[in-house]
């Protein structure tokens, strides 16, 4: 296992307010390189947030269709090589069999060109469905999650420079939240920790301090949750994606304002005023 790791630095910088120049002290977030390796092979490397690792593992396995289900995970491995952070995940037999075909495709031969045709497909994977929830949310619920989701952020508040996903649940609020400089880091992390914890991403809201990537909407749907809500706004394509998924996407929440582009019948909305 990994040795902890510091998840800020103390730093020295020049000051310039309009009062004038002064030296100060500011703390920064730490990152590094985190491989994640199957079968002894690496898979892909991130650089994130020197902390919960075995969530990270766990979520993003999960998130990126590698495993289905928590379960499939023979054990996960953190190594610290200083430099980075290698983190060693051994599938079960039929995990592995079907994670060994996946690779091999998406690998393709050499120099034939089709590898980055697979490789797009895969970028561009469907997304599961979730239009079964049956959660529906009132505006209240919405704008009191992002202002929950403020005060789970120790990290943040401590430097100001890293982003945070929380699964927000009505009538209890900010049930789990994760932290990281990369917002899918973020929400990989979170996916890991409601996995480990047993909690069904059908029974509440993800609520992410970023924008709303397709990326993050592929994520939110492997959790199982139908909605996603951020303060940032959506790319097109995000929303595309959240529509064909049948997944609530609420974007722009600042302060008792938000806007919902996908599904709206799951937000309860007062009776809307329209200006001539």
């Amino acid at each position: 296992m990994a040795a902890r790791r510091k998840a800020t630095t103390q730093t020295s910088r020049l000051a310039h307010r309009a009062s004038g120049t002064t030296s100060a002290n500011r703390m920064v977030p730490e990152e590094t390189p985190v491989a994640f390796s199957f079968a002894g092979t690496t898979h892909a490397v991130m650089m994130a947030s020197p902390a919960d690792f075995e969530d990270f593992a766990l979520g993003f396995s999960l998130t990126e269709g590698i495993i289905a289900l928590p379960d499939e995970i023979e054990a996960i491995e953190v190594e610290d090589h200083g430099a980075g952070i290698d983190i060693q995940i051994r599938l079960k037999d039929q995990a592995n069999t079907r994670f060994e075909a996946r690779r091999r495709r998406l690998a393709g031969p050499v120099g034939c060109g089709l590898c980055g045709i697979e490789s797009i497909e895969e970028a561009m994977r469907s997304v599961d469905k979730v239009s079964a929830s049956k959660l529906t949310l009132e505006a209240d619920d919405i704008v009191r999650s992002v202002r929950l989701l403020s005060k789970v952020q120790p990290l943040h508040s401590e430097t100001g420079a890293v982003h945070a996903a929380g699964f927000y649940v009505p009538g209890r609020g900010i049930v789990m939240a994760r932290e990281d400089v990369g917002r899918h880091n973020a929400l990989d992390k979170l996916a890991g920790a409601l996995a480990k914890a047993g909690i069904d991403g059908a029974s509440g809201a993800v609520v992410v301090t970023s924008r709303v990537s397709v990326e993050m909407v592929q994520k939110t749907a492997a959790i199982g949750s139908a909605f996603i809500m951020a303060v940032s706004a959506p790319t097109a394509l995000a929303i595309r994606t959240a529509e064909e998924a049948g997944m609530t996407l609420v974007a722009l929440v600042r302060g008792d304002d938000f806007d919902v582009f996908t599904h709206p019948e799951r937000v309860v909305l007062g009776v809307a005023q329209h200006v001539a």
